[in-house]
């Protein structure tokens, strides 16, 4: 069969057109070079061939296709990135948020640049040195005991901004984590929405895609999420690909976040401790508890912060259990042991002293410190100076000496001297039956300090490791996704090229034609 005169200039035609739209679809990713989630756009096209045989074929007739056709503009996506990149943003997630705990703690427990709880042991050493030198100076004691006051202040202080800090870590994971959390699940759903009736009227919906993705992305620091692409049948013999998200225990439980255009949602229970977290599957089934089979995200590394206790409950995160049972216990530790040191030597009418039936003198109570609530034990928050102290009831105990079945001269120091040493010398810091120190109460601060900084350093290296390899796969990614100028400078100068080399085409179809028709059969002109 003789091909159709005039089927050279469709193809010229579908040519020109096809480079025109790849003219435009490269002015869109120019234009949008700088636009924050934007994938790279490209024209598809296919060879446009006539289908079935031909009712006049023979064995010397050769087919010549008809041109290009136009498919559609897809988006330059590489989905294996795209869940290495993910996954990455749900470790990074875990350990900013881990990071960004310990530097509200640094404000309590790093003392480098100010006078704190180290400075004010210090003054109390200094104090009673002196006072150990003019024992009948008594106007020293009110100085030791206004030192002691300054200490119980810190700690109260501290006991505050740890208690504040803990409020608002626990009403932000709440309030504005999971919150985020939702309120995306409920975007990336209604974008579903959108993006399916786009669809079925034709249009590919590619920036509601980049919104999507730009979600997605978003809600992977917040969790580790699965996303997985399903054709779904809209009509007889038209299927769309639509996104499912699932979130997968460390248990290897799996919970649907997201099918189709249903979200399911997260619910952060603060009423007690530790802080639980539930989801809601988007099948309604739910709410489940997740707190422990978090693997990575955000929520995780603030729940560890929140909930977890380092050695005093076996966790692997120093969060702000550890540093307020480390704080109270000093405190506690502080109380007893002063309290003990300023027992006095009861003394009989006659001036002797009182022993019991084993031999020992019996000591009289002249506390130092009393808890504010009798019924909690000593705290941070829950120790002051004691009532009989600071009525002046008594004072410090200067000695618990025996001389001849009677107490002491006033020239003697010695208990004084045992509370000076006892500031200096290897205590036993305990909490909840577990040992986490031994070393002087100096030394015990200092090693909360030195503890913080530590996981504080640990966090920002493994945090800076993370962001070096987040970079690299978000550079991989925009090899393939992102645009590149001079990737579309020479696009350009490709796509005008055949556009003109299309419109030569049809030139060329045109002189041809008018041989046939006008020079065609004059013959002897």
């Amino acid at each position: 069969m003789i091909r159709s005169t005039f089927a050279g200039f469709t193809t010229a035609q579908l040519a020109m057109a096809a480079s025109q739209r790849a003219l435009d679809v490269t002015g869109q990713n120019i234009a949008n070079i700088n636009t924050t989630g934007y994938t790279k756009q490209r024209l598809d096209i296919a060879s446009l061939n006539n289908k079935g045989g031909e009712f006049y074929n023979s064995n010397n007739s050769c087919k010549v296709g008809y041109g290009v056709e136009m498919t559609g503009i897809s988006q330059l996506r590489d989905p294996f990135l795209d869940v290495q990149y993910r996954n990455q943003m749900s470790k990074l997630g875990t350990t900013d948020a881990i990071a960004a705990g310990y530097e509200q703690l640094s404000t309590i427990f790093d003392e480098a640049s100010m006078d704190g709880v180290r400075a004010a042991l210090r003054d109390i050493s200094s104090a009673l040195q002196k006072y150990s030198e003019e024992p009948g100076a008594k106007e020293i004691d009110t100085t030791v005991r206004s030192n002691m006051q300054i200490l119980l202040n810190l700690f109260h202080d501290n006991a505050k901004r740890l208690q504040d800090i803990t409020d608002e870590m626990t009403s932000g994971f709440k309030n504005n984590d999971v919150s985020d959390v939702n309120q995306m699940l409920e975007n990336i759903a209604e974008l579903n929405k959108s993006i399916k009736n786009s669809q079925v009227l034709g249009n590919p919906a590619l920036e509601l895609q980049d919104q999507r993705n730009d979600l997605l992305d978003q809600l992977s620091s917040y969790l580790p999420i699965t996303v997985k692409y399903e054709q779904q049948e809209v009509a007889p013999g038209q299927s769309l690909e639509v996104p499912s998200v699932y979130f997968t225990g460390s248990d290897g439980k799996t919970y649907p976040l997201i099918s189709d255009t249903k979200c399911g949602s997260l619910t952060a229970d603060i009423t007690g401790s530790p802080v639980r977290l539930g989801i809601t599957g988007a099948d309604g089934n739910g709410p489940y508890d997740i707190t422990d089979t978090l693997g990575s995200g955000t929520l995780k590394g603030t729940l560890d912060i929140i909930n977890q206790s380092g050695v005093f409950d076996q966790s692997d995160i120093n969060g702000l259990g550890y540093y307020e049972n480390s704080l109270n216990s000093l405190v506690k530790t502080f109380a007893e042991k002063f309290n003990e040191l300023n027992q006095s030597v009861k003394v009989k009418p006659d001036g002797t002293v009182e022993y019991d039936q084993n031999g020992k003198p019996v000591m009289e109570e002249r506390p130092l410190f009393e808890k504010i609530d009798p019924n909690a034990d000593f705290s941070a928050s829950n120790i002051k100076i004691a009532d009989g102290w600071l009525n002046g009831d008594y004072g410090i105990t200067i000695s618990n000496k025996i001389v001849d079945d009677k107490p002491a001269g006033s020239t003697d120091t010695s208990n004084i001297l045992n509370m000076i040493n006892a500031l200096t010398d290897s205590q036993k810091f305990e909490s909840n039956g577990v040992n986490f120190f031994n070393g002087s109460f100096y030394d015990c601060f200092a090693s909360m300090e030195n503890t913080l900084a530590i996981d504080l350093k640990s966090a920002k290296t493994t945090l800076s490791n993370q962001i070096s390899v987040l970079n690299q796969t978000a550079s991989s990614r925009d090899s393939i996704s992102g645009v590149q100028l001079d990737e579309e400078g020479m696009d350009l100068m490709h796509y005008n090229q055949s556009y003109t080399a299309a419109a030569r085409l049809m030139t060329t179809l045109d002189e041809a034609l008018d041989t046939l028709i006008n020079k065609t059969g004059v013959v002897g002109r």
